[in-house]
Parts: structure tokens; C-alpha cells; sequence
């Protein structure tokens, strides 16, 4: 099975930039950053997350 990432859109741009990307799955989304770090996170953890995010309630972190 290939995964397929997606990278944020509000990611840099460029070679160099930070980045942000999501493989989600039906059980699982794989997170990994700019150093090419990944985790897994259960698909109701990653929904939380994203709503959070949505709502603004990480604007503090």
C-alpha cells in the first residue's frame, strides 16, 4: 500500500521552509514535519486535533 502526503497550505514554501504534512488513513493519519519525523495518531485523535485547530482553541501553544 503507498501512502499519500498532503502538505499543509499554510506550509512554506521553498527547499528550505518548514513543512507540515498528513497521510491519513482509515484508522490512522501519519504526521511528519520538516525533519522527516513521522507519527501515527488514531483517525479520532487526528479529528480532534484538526477541529481544535479549526476553532482556534491552539492559538495560545
Amino acid at each position: 500500500m503507498s501512502v499519500v502526503w498532503r502538505k499543509s497550505s499554510r506550509s512554506g514554501s521553498g527547499g528550505n521552509a518548514d513543512c507540515v504534512e498528513v497521510a491519513l488513513g482509515s484508522t490512522t493519519a501519519l504526521v511528519r514535519d520538516s525533519k522527516n519525523r513521522t507519527s501515527m495518531i488514531a483517525a479520532p485523535g487526528w479529528a480532534a486535533f484538526v477541529d481544535a485547530v479549526k476553532r482556534g482553541d491552539l492559538s495560545q501553544v
